[in-house]
């Protein structure tokens, strides 16, 4: 009797715990140039609830009409396939894109000079805890890492 109250005494933040995403996030921010051509990769602390990205910078996307964001959940330089398949959202304007996921990392290339800033919401899950995101949708079609 007393094992199984450990058992389900043991309160933890994770992946699957629907409180860890319930409540109000820890706020993190970053932010940065990125030159033409360049790739950023961005590690959160700890798994995010939500992230939005907001071009910013004396360099932003609305003052190069040449210029593009693209924010994608793996590296362009270990997937050949994630420009031609499209696995990216584009920023090419002021506005901003908020994704409502769960990660540990998100990659930013640019096309041309831009600057962004980031604001997470953070939960207390380790990054530990979160598996590699991969497949469809992320890393191209039939795409495994």
């Amino acid at each position: 009797m007393a094992d199984d109250f450990k058992r389900f005494s043991a309160y933890t933040a994770g992946l699957h715990n629907v409180g860890s995403y319930q409540v109000s996030g820890r706020p993190w921010l970053t932010g940065s140039d990125i030159g033409d051509g360049a790739e950023q990769k961005i590690e959160f602390p700890t798994v995010t609830k939500s992230f939005t990205v907001i071009p910013s910078g004396s360099t932003n996307l609305w003052q190069n009409t040449d210029a593009a964001l693209r924010i994608h959940f793996v590296s362009t330089g270990s997937n050949s396939e994630l420009i031609s398949t499209h696995n990216y959202v584009t920023l090419v304007d002021e506005t901003s894109v908020t994704f409502n996921v769960k990660c540990k990392e998100v990659y930013l290339s640019s096309i041309g000079d831009n600057a962004y800033e980031l604001i997470a919401d953070l939960t207390h899950i380790p990054t530990s805890s979160m598996y590699t995101l991969t497949g469809s949708g992320i890393a191209g079609p039939g795409v495994m890492y």
